[in-house]
Order: structure tokens, then C-alpha cells, then sequence
């Protein structure tokens, strides 16, 4: 009796430690079909849209207001730019729409491409369809990573715009400037294309310079136009993990679809 229950006990650890073997090793499969590069891609990319989008659409309410109270107070001298910036929100609306589908959608393509490269399950299968929508992607991330540089190019500007009236208003207020006559020292917006020419004030002098410069509305733009410019940049760089991603994955499975033709002859 003693040797029948120490051979069961025995079994029954046998099964214990196989049991956690098969489940260690789904384990480790599972893991294997992860695509760490579009999991890190789809993260950075929401994080930049998101930056971007939401500073970028507050920021911009800012910039109006600024202008509205300081440069131009006619309204019809800067209807075009209310206009545009009206547009442009808009617009940051549909970029973050458009984002949030196709990073979802680029990053279960790539938990399909990754099974499938791996070879990781039976039923995941290279077909010409399936090469046709990798191709796609991989065009289509090119397409938006060439934008999204222009986007990160395009919000510099407004980070240099708003550097240059910080500085100015740094040099008046610094002791070594020893400045006799502060009233001198101007910023014309006119010339940055941003108001027409006929804008009444048009430019910020001296004290009044200074007092735009301590409003919370240009503290907080300046700052917000850092931010979504860095995550501009965020974007980028996720667009070219993925460009690698997409590339490699598209690359290795039209590999594969020649093995496979050429194993069948």
C-alpha cells in the first residue's frame, strides 16, 4: 500500500511538472508573436498625436487671443487668420481620429505579420491578399512619415516666433542690457505674414512688450507650442519604427511565398 501511494505521488508530480512546462512554453509562444517594435511604435505614436493635438489645439486659441488683444484689434484685419486657425483645428480633430484607427489597425498587422514570419501557428498562412495589404501599410507609413516631417517642420515655426518676442523680453529685463530708453526695443508681427500690413498696432514697444509677454495666455502658448512640437517629433520617429517594422515583415514574408512556391515544384 505505502508503495502504491508514493508511486501516485510521484505521478501525480510528473503531471505537475508537465503541466507546467506546456503551460511555460505557451507561454514563451504567446510572447514570441508579440510585435515588441509595433507595441512601442503604437505607443509613441499615440502619445505624439495626443501632444501634439491637444497642445496644439489650445495653443492656437492662444496665439488668437494675443493677437486680438495686442497686435490687431480690428476684427476684419485678421479674419483670414481666425479663419485659418479655425480650419486648423479642425483638422487637428481628424488627425487624432485618423491616428487612433491606424495605429489599431497597423498594430494588429503587425501581430499577424510577426505570427506569421514566426511561423508561430498553423492556421496563419502567407496569402497574396495578405502580401498585398502588408505592401499597402508599408506604402501608406512612407506616405504619412514624409507629412508627419513637414507637420514637425511646419510647428517649429511658431516655437520661433514666440522664442524671439521671450528673448527680447528677456534682454529688457536683464541688468546688463543697461538699456537708457526700453521703448526702442519692438516686435512687428507684420513681418512674419502672420497680420496684413495695415494692422493697427501691429508691433508691441517697450513696456507694452513686456506686459505680453508676463500674460498667462503667451506663458502658457509658448510652452504648449514646445510640447506639441515635441510630439510632432514623437510621431516621426514612431512612423519610421513602424516604416522598419512594416518593411522588414512585408520583406520576409514575400521570402517566404517564394519558398513555398518553390518547395511545391
Amino acid at each position: 500500500m505505502e508503495t502504491t501511494s508514493e508511486e501516485n505521488r510521484e505521478q501525480s508530480q510528473e503531471e505537475k511538472g508537465t503541466r507546467i512546462n506546456s503551460c511555460f512554453e505557451c507561454c514563451i509562444k504567446c510572447l514570441g508573436g508579440v510585435p515588441y517594435a509595433s507595441l512601442v511604435a503604437t505607443i509613441l505614436c499615440f502619445s505624439g498625436v495626443a501632444l501634439f493635438c491637444g497642445c496644439g489645439h489650445v495653443a492656437l486659441t492662444g496665439t488668437l487671443t494675443i493677437l486680438e488683444n495686442h497686435f490687431s484689434k480690428v476684427t476684419s484685419d485678421h479674419a483670414m487668420l481666425t479663419d485659418v486657425i479655425q480650419l486648423m483645428q479642425y483638422v487637428i480633430y481628424g488627425i487624432a481620429s485618423f491616428f487612433f484607427l491606424y495605429g489599431i489597425i497597423l498594430l494588429a498587422e503587425g501581430f499577424y505579420t510577426t505570427s506569421a514570419v514566426k511561423e508561430l501557428h498553423s492556421e496563419f498562412k502567407t496569402t497574396i491578399c495578405g502580401r498585398c495589404i502588408s505592401g499597402m501599410f508599408v506604402f501608406l507609413t512612407y506616405i504619412l512619415g514624409i507629412a508627419w516631417l513637414g507637420v514637425f517642420g511646419f510647428s517649429a515655426v511658431p516655437v520661433f516666433l514666440f522664442y524671439n518676442m521671450w528673448s527680447t523680453c528677456t534682454a529688457m529685463r536683464s541688468p546688463v542690457a543697461n538699456l537708457t530708453n526700453v521703448d526702442t526695443i519692438c516686435v512687428d508681427i507684420r513681418q512674419y505674414g502672420i497680420i496684413p500690413w495695415n494692422a493697427a498696432p501691429g508691433k508691441a514697444c517697450g513696456s507694452t512688450l513686456g506686459d505680453i509677454c508676463n500674460t498667462s495666455e503667451f506663458y502658457l502658448s509658448y510652452h504648449l507650442y514646445i510640447i506639441a512640437c515635441a510630439g510632432a517629433g514623437a510621431t516621426v520617429i514612431a512612423l519610421l519604427i513602424y516604416m522598419m517594422a512594416t518593411t522588414y515583415n512585408f520583406a520576409v514574408l514575400k521570402f517566404k511565398s517564394r519558398e513555398d512556391c518553390c518547395t511545391k515544384f
